[in-house]
């Protein structure tokens, strides 16, 4: 019929801000998240095709760190005690997440959209996810980003790594801000893609 509802079209990560920034987050998203290990494949039609390797899967709600509940990797919108997913689930969720951050850190940062910024796209979503959008549009790493002093808004990620009230900073985030801005700056003299996972593994 012509009025019949049709389903949404879902949207994919890798067609919003690459294939080489969606592979990296959906690798590193769960690795900094939960802590596992997963191998991905983006698909010529960019689908993103998920193994778990090994490592924690939280398939039922828990409180994080500042007392919020989670689920899967660090999914937190309509979370609620007694929650619980499936690995398929968890996957479309994290996915469907990083879509919409994805698409608000390119409509404020929008000279990130310029060529050859995947590894920075790549980076302040994951930091965006983390943190959240809102915040890191306001920053200093998305004002330095604007104004296309790439180094300077990689430095800037060293900034977020303090949670809880009062905030304090914790080891976790400090690992995860180093790490992110490894990625950042991933490119640039000095930092070829080649040696990227090296220099993340000492900050594990």
């Amino acid at each position: 019929m012509a009025n019949e509802a049709r389903p949404a079209v879902r949207k994919l990560l890798s067609l919003a801000i690459g294939a080489i920034a969606a592979a990296g987050l959906l690798t590193s998203v769960p690795a900094d998240e939960s802590g596992r290990k997963v191998e991905i494949a983006v698909q010529p039609d960019g689908e993103a095709v998920v193994r778990h390797v090994r490592g924690p899967e939280f398939l039922t709600a828990y409180r994080d760190i500042v007392g919020v509940w989670t689920i899967c990797d660090g999914i937190t919108a309509g979370v609620r005690s007694g929650t619980r997913e499936t690995r398929e689930g968890c996957l479309r969720r994290l996915e469907d997440e990083l879509v919409q951050v994805a698409e608000h850190m390119l409509e404020c940062v929008p000279t990130l959209r310029e060529p050859g910024r995947d590894y920075q796209r790549w980076a302040i979503v994951s930091l965006a996810y983390n943190a959240g959008w809102p915040s890191i549009c306001r920053s200093t790493a998305a004002r330095r980003f604007n104004a296309r002093d790439w180094r300077g808004g990689c430095d800037a990620f060293l900034m977020w790594n303090k949670a809880g009230r009062p905030l304090r900073e914790v080891r976790g985030l400090t690992l995860r801000r180093q790490r992110e801005r490894e990625i950042c700056m991933t490119g640039a003299p000095g930092f070829p893609a080649s040696t990227l996972e090296a220099r993340l593994e000492k900050f594990r």
